[in-house]
């Protein structure tokens, strides 16, 4: 289990001329696939750094352990960048999670953004140090031709500070009713990877967010049934199910879809569910504040909307040490005061 913080930290939101940087944690990128997006955050007026390993290859990998490692330290310990977009998923952030150091990040806490395999450092950064993060479209999903996707004007809407709200059809499979709470989660195989671990997630009280991509049917069952032995699903506000796509069976049918594994694994509770959210392996992935305090209104049409921050919480060291400085100043108040009463009794 990782340091339970009160309250969750929003990083500072993006403006004309910032800085954010680029880089791999798993997946090798090349230059055609990544050169879109830095276009594309151009002409939002940010200034883009790329890693400087970004284009290296170690077979699947965007280079070896240590250069995506020492890509990611950089970006993280770098004043000048206010958010670091990872380029694509795959495998290989949990290679890289234990050796860096977050010292830097959490006096000064920027945007950390991706999905699938960057749900390693949502989970991980939630648990241990209580800073939003953007689960949203990555470098490797903007188009060749330039065009704009709705999940990337998602993505910038989420950066320079807008709270998004979303209307959706809900899936057939979904349980109407009303939650509120804090929005965790991610690709439901790395939360399964992760049980048990330092980045292991805590559910309870909380909106849990799933997605995930070309499992086989039974694994799903699998997974569901890790999340439910371990307690995952006991205690939600509520569940939202985003894109299962591209699942795969066995030559014997399963017999279900992962839709109706998930609905079955959850149909005890009474939280509500909602399936078929547009988020996750899908051309329609709209940016998910994670951490961030929700409101899910289940029904026909349903609803998810995030409260909004007035401002940006960027400085933790500060605003950590007010509350406890304040019981410190209380307490040798205290102290003269009954010094001064002793003093005048003598």
């Amino acid at each position: 289990m990782g340091i339970q913080i009160p309250g969750m930290i929003t990083p500072p939101f993006l403006k004309p001329g910032d800085k954010v940087a680029i880089v791999a944690t798993a997946r090798k990128v090349s230059v055609e696939e990544i050169n879109p997006a830095i276009s594309a955050f151009q002409s939002w007026g940010l200034q883009v750094e790329t890693g400087q390993n970004l284009f290296e290859s170690e077979n699947q990998f965007a280079g070896t352990d240590e250069q995506r490692l020492a890509d990611f330290q950089q970006m993280l310990d770098n004043p000048e960048v206010k958010a670091i977009i990872c380029a694509r998923g795959g495998y290989g952030t949990v290679r890289i999670i234990d050796q860096l150091n977050f010292t830097n990040f959490v006096k000064s806490p920027k945007w950390i953004v991706g999905y699938s395999d960057i749900t390693v450092l949502h989970s991980h950064i939630h648990q241990h140090f209580g800073i939003e993060t953007l689960h949203a479209t990555m470098p490797l999903n903007f188009p060749a031709d330039g065009s704009s996707l709705p999940s990337m004007e998602s993505l910038r809407k989420c950066l320079f500070g807008e709270s998004p709200e979303y209307l959706v059809k809900s899936g057939k499979l979904s349980r109407k009713g009303n939650a509120e709470g804090q929005l965790i989660g991610g690709n439901l195989s790395i939360l399964y990877s992760l049980a048990g671990t330092a980045s292991d997630i805590d559910t309870d009280g909380k909106i849990l967010f799933i997605e995930d991509l070309d499992e086989y049917l039974y694994h799903v069952d699998r997974m569901m049934m890790n999340l439910k032995r371990g307690g995952k699903l006991d205690n939600l506000a509520g569940l939202v199910v985003g894109g299962m796509t591209q699942m795969r069976d066995n030559a014997v049918p399963y017999g279900k879809t992962a839709e109706e594994i998930i609905a079955d694994s959850i149909k005890e509770f009474k939280y509500p569910v909602l399936f078929d959210f547009p988020a996750g392996h899908q051309e329609e992935n709209m940016s998910l504040i994670l951490g961030r305090d929700v409101v899910l209104e289940v029904s026909d049409q349903s609803r998810m909307v995030f409260k909004p921050k007035k401002y940006a919480s960027g400085n933790r060291d500060l605003k950590g040490l007010i509350k406890p400085g304040l019981y410190i100043l209380g307490f040798f108040a205290l102290l003269y005061l009954l010094y001064d009463l002793l003093i005048s009794n003598l």
